[in-house]
């Protein structure tokens, strides 16, 4: 690790350009900070060169004189890796550089990256995100956040270029984790609950653009309903967020679940769901693709043939 001081504010290193990640590093790009991104894909990695910013292929790279290191990736083992795995950023970071961490992951696993970065001479903010891809190509995302005074005061003006919303939720890692994974349980469900709904609507025979247009302005209607049914009624199952992001999620609620010795038996239905659709191949499919499971289980055709 460097040793030149609190680095510059102005310098973001962003590793993890999928979705998510590439919204948040485009954003930051609008707001006039320099931008270091590392993916394995090249088209993200391009896109982010042509906004001017600099396409890095591994994130030491990408971490040389950045104040900020955002790590948007899919899991806790996944921030490890590119935190202090080989060609890691904490290994080149220089000294007090903030690292904002926002893959999602179990509190323990948060706390335990918090006290990695510590001994690294690095501060670390437990910082999920959640808003989907549109909204952090918008720099509109929610940003539930907890660490340190100096962990938010390092990386606030990041924040403030990514987020529409920083909940402060407390001064130490694991508070971020535990609220995502709260979010996270009300999202699959909702997910599963408006793909069963729309294909039950199917099986009854119901033109489903008006069950979309009538749900859409009723009491049923959820947040979920609204962002994915749009995708089964083009038959469009392009991932956007993919069924194994909430095998993965709803995995973690269980876990934990488990360990406070709590029901969750809605997150569990819901997670099976999940996994029905991940051992029929649409693992890497949009989340939406549990309309698919539902289709095949009750014999119901929805646009596209699916």
């Amino acid at each position: 690790m460097s040793d030149a001081g609190t680095p510059p504010a102005t310098a973001v290193a962003v590793i993890g350009l999928g979705s998510m990640g590439l919204g948040m590093a485009l954003s930051l790009r609008k707001a006039g900070f320099a931008v270091a991104g590392c993916d394995l894909a090249q088209p993200a990695l391009e896109r982010l060169a042509a906004a001017g910013g600099r396409a890095c292929t591994t994130p030491a790279e990408a971490a040389e004189g950045a104040g900020a290191i955002l790590t948007v990736v899919v899991n806790a083992a996944q921030t490890s890796d590119v935190l202090f795995g080989r060609d890691g950023a904490a290994a080149v970071a220089p000294a007090g550089a903030v690292v904002v961490s926002s893959a999602t992951m179990s509190p323990g696993d948060a706390e335990a990256l918090a006290r990695r970065c510590e001994d690294a001479g690095l501060v670390y903010l437990d910082a999920p995100i959640s808003g989907g891809a549109a909204r952090a190509a918008q720099g509109e995302l929610t940003v539930m956040a907890s660490g340190s005074a100096a962990a938010f005061a390092r990386a606030a003006a990041v924040l403030d270029a990514v987020a529409v919303k920083v909940h402060r939720l407390g001064d130490r890692a694991g508070v971020g984790a535990s609220m995502k994974m709260v979010n996270q349980l009300l999202a699959g469900v909702h997910i599963a609950a408006a793909c069963e709904a729309i294909t039950l609507a199917g099986k009854l025979g119901l033109d489903l653009a008006t069950v979309y247009e009538v749900i859409t302005g009723s009491a049923g209607n959820s947040w979920m309903f609204e962002n994915r049914v749009p995708h089964v009624l083009a038959g469009d199952y392009a991932p956007l967020s993919s069924v194994e992001i909430f095998v993965k999620d709803l995995g973690i609620v269980q876990d934990m679940a488990r360990t406070e010795r709590y029901p969750a038996p809605l997150a569990a239905a819901a997670l099976q769901m999940y996994l029905a659709a991940a051992g029929a191949g649409m693992g890497r499919d949009d989340d939406s693709s549990l309309a698919r499971v539902y289709a095949r289980l009750s014999g119901v055709t929805l646009p596209g043939g699916a």
